[in-house]
């Protein structure tokens, strides 16, 4: 057997990378008996005889997987979020940044469109800016005809296995033919009466950019909390996480608990208002949720 990654998955074939070529693959029976599927992203061993298609034997350990879009061994998620056109969603970030928390994948957030903001909507957006460098994330700002995106790019992906993702018509094709401009993906002015673009990418594929792997991810524009549990929310909040070790209560969930430091923290202003919101809205979805049998 052969050892390779899944760099591919579509109409029933797995495409599976090694030695510089693409072996198309089918997976074995086996794996639907088991409830399992292989996914992009997955080492597997497979045989080949001739050439033939090869059949993927068995699929390594996974550092991390998400649902959807169906992917696996990812160590970073690029966040595509346009400041206008849609307009700039904090709650809409701050769900893609929990579940990527929850599946141990690093976020990297991309503002575009920077250059459509007016300057009292510029001053705002700052804000917002440094509230979430502060936490620790980082973020990359793009501009119409962005001539240095690459250059500022190829650190951030190099050496890495990387999603991109956010809502339709946030500039997400745009910025893949800017990294690879053969690809010539299709894109979509926005829909001004649905708010967003129509999403044309088709299946889930890995591509070699700037030293590293980049997936185009379609489906990847929402999130539930389908796997995370309440007493795991807090961790998907890093700066509640840090705070957190200061509560009376171990498993504070920071709702009723006396002597709550992520509370007295908020009414010292030392966290932004809006997560504290996000973060009661998404506890709320997590206890509404339907118990699972």
């Amino acid at each position: 057997m052969a050892e390779g990654q899944i760099r591919k998955a579509l109409s029933g074939y797995y495409y599976v990378y090694q030695n510089g070529e693409l072996i198309q693959c089918r997976g074995r029976g086996v794996f639907r008996n088991r409830g399992e599927s292989p996914l992009v992203g997955d080492f597997v061993d497979y045989t080949q005889e001739g050439d033939s298609d090869g059949y993927i034997m068995k699929i390594h350990p996974r550092m991390n997987e998400l649902v959807r879009p169906p992917i696996a061994n990812i160590d970073q998620a690029i966040l595509v979020f346009s400041v206008k056109e849609p307009d700039f969603n904090t709650i809409l970030l701050d769900r893609f940044l929990v579940v990527l928390e929850s599946f141990h994948v690093k976020p990297i957030i991309c503002l575009t469109k920077m250059d459509l903001l007016k300057e009292e909507e510029r001053v705002k957006l700052t804000r917002y800016i440094d509230d979430y460098k502060l936490i620790g994330y980082e973020i990359i700002e793009t501009y119409k005809n962005d001539k240095t995106l690459l250059e500022r790019l190829q650190p951030v992906l190099e050496g890495k296995t990387s999603v991109l993702a956010g809502q339709s018509g946030v500039g997400k094709s745009t910025l893949l033919n800017t990294l690879l401009p053969h690809l010539e993906l299709q894109t979509s002015d926005i829909s001004h009466s649905l708010g967003r673009g129509k999403h044309t990418t088709r299946h889930v594929e890995l591509i070699e950019v700037c030293g590293g792997l980049l997936a185009d991810t379609p489906g990847f524009s929402s999130f539930d909390f389908d796997t995370i549990e309440k007493e795991e929310l807090t961790s998907c909040f890093p700066e509640f996480e840090r705070l957190s070790e200061g509560c009376k209560f171990r498993g504070c969930l920071h709702i009723k608990e006396p002597k709550c430091a992520v509370k007295t923290a908020l009414e010292k202003d030392q966290i932004p208002t809006y997560r504290y919101e996000h973060y009661q809205q998404f506890l709320q979805e997590i206890l509404d949720r339907k118990p699972r049998y």
